[in-house]
């Protein structure tokens, strides 16, 4: 099949390591890993594996479609039928060995290079969402919004990623049920961080226990404070009476001060375990947690938030001052417009499959194809001289899908630079005049066949 060489081409002409962890050798190898036995046809494990990169580069176009992407002869369904053969854990192996590859362990002193902040590999962790269709299997596994009565709605996959801040690669990803708690899942995240490294994320993931967590591996935490947790910061040193008081209501010891809304408190850890620990895993967590809180202001008029509480175990003002700590949250934001590149960019906000392991397959396929993407950034980035947080990926990705055997990295569109644009939350393109549907198909169905009109 000409697809394998074509893309194993383009691949390699952006990066050889990138085409050696999809070439055959490579796709064979973790295959026979998973103890995975096939013949030699055209739907062998390469070449189905390359066509669901290829219909996910076209926006997960259809099945049918495919054979004239590809340029060869073949139904959907056989197509179909070859992804359901494949395993599960081939395609999580080609993703993890992938994002490995991409990533380097080791901790420089380049700061903000590669995404490195001072020094240390920093990542962002965040949830979000995608739909699927309304199947008996799909609905039983994931559930479908509570505010939808059943026929009504679709189900929808809980997702929880993990993204490089500064190259936006994708380390992990995570799909659940629409109803797991999401510290469930961001501590599924944790094995994928090396000692050194730093974790962000909003509030849903500051919690005494998760901080513990991330301390005992060697991680750092960088997090906005929950809603729930008051924070105040004292001018003075607090009284014998104010600590004695503090102790009995089990809230934040003051240790010292290092500015006027930065400083080292210890957090002492909560009688009761977390819904999503279990009591035998909350027990080996420590009693007392030094971290350090602060706050500050939000100047930019027009942004929501007018000042954001942090807290971190970076405990050294002078190598992590207050204002460098603000503008490293500050690129927390960027989780969202990588969730909007791969859910409306590259249309996976809608997945196609009809079973759970076929949704899980084309989740991962989507996430392989979206670090192909922010591979062909970064080498653009270099060669053009401008940060890859400015180039489009809508464009790379469109290249990407259409590139021929040979052809060389085009100039990627340079999008403006507005870190401070703001927008309102509203949609201006009107939806269709149509009710929405608060009845199964099948009731609305019956009862035009009997001539009345639904309520």
């Amino acid at each position: 099949m000409q697809l394998h060489h074509r893309l194993v081409n383009i691949f390699g002409r952006i990066r050889q390591e990138v085409a050696t962890h999809l070439d055959e050798q490579a796709i064979n190898a973790a295959c026979r890993e998973e103890k995975y036995t096939w013949r030699e046809r055209l739907f062998n494990p390469t070449n189905t594996v390359h066509l669901f990169i290829l219909q996910v580069l076209n926006r997960n176009t259809a099945l049918n479609d495919l054979p004239r992407k590809s340029h060869e002869s073949f139904s959907g369904s056989a197509f179909c039928k070859a992804r359901q053969r494949l395993p599960l854990r081939v395609f999580q192996r080609l993703l993890r060995g992938l994002a490995d590859t991409l990533l380097p362990r080791s901790q420089t002193d380049d700061g903000d290079v590669e995404g490195r902040w001072h020094g240390h590999r920093t990542f962002i962790m965040d949830g979000s969402s995608c739909s699927m269709p309304d199947t008996p299997e799909l609905q039983r596994y994931f559930g479908q919004p509570g505010n939808q009565r059943l026929g009504c709605g679709f189900p929808v996959a809980h997702l929880m990623v993990l993204f490089q801040a500064g190259t936006g690669l994708l380390r992990e990803i995570l799909t659940s049920p629409l109803r797991t708690h999401d510290m469930s899942q961001a501590v599924q995240l944790n094995p994928a961080l090396q000692p050194g490294d730093i974790g962000m994320g909003d509030r849903g993931f500051c919690s005494y226990a998760h901080l513990a967590l991330l301390s005992l591996k060697g991680v750092f935490g960088v997090f906005r404070i929950h809603q729930k947790r008051k924070v105040e910061f004292h001018l003075v040193e607090p009284s014998h009476s104010d600590e004695a008081t503090a102790r009995t209501r089990r809230l934040p010891r003051w240790l010292y001060r290092l500015g006027a809304t930065d400083h080292v408190v210890e957090w002492i850890k909560p009688k009761k375990a977390p819904e999503w620990m279990t009591t035998s895993e909350y027990d080996t967590l420590p009693e007392r947690l030094v971290v350090r809180e602060l706050r500050y202001p939000v100047g930019q008029r027009g942004f929501r938030v007018r000042e954001v509480t942090l807290v971190t175990t970076l405990l050294d003002a002078e190598l992590y001052p207050l204002e460098a700590l603000a503008e490293l949250y500050r690129q927390r934001w960027q989780a969202e417009l990588h969730l909007r590149d791969m859910k409306t960019t590259m249309n996976m906000d809608v997945l196609k499959c009809k079973t759970v392991d076929g949704v899980l397959k084309e989740i991962h396929v989507f996430a392989l194809v979206y670090n192909l993407v922010r591979v062909v950034l970064g080498v653009t980035a270099r060669i053009q001289h401008v940060s890859i947080l400015r180039l489009s990926h809508i464009d790379a990705f469109r290249w990407l899908g259409s590139a021929t055997e040979g052809e060389a990295l085009p100039r990627i569109v340079v999008n403006p630079d507005r870190p401070d644009r703001v927008e309102p939350r509203v949609v201006k393109r009107r939806p269709k005049e149509y009710d929405r549907m608060t009845r199964p198909r099948a009731e609305l169905q019956r009862l035009l066949l009997e001539g009345t009109t639904a309520a």
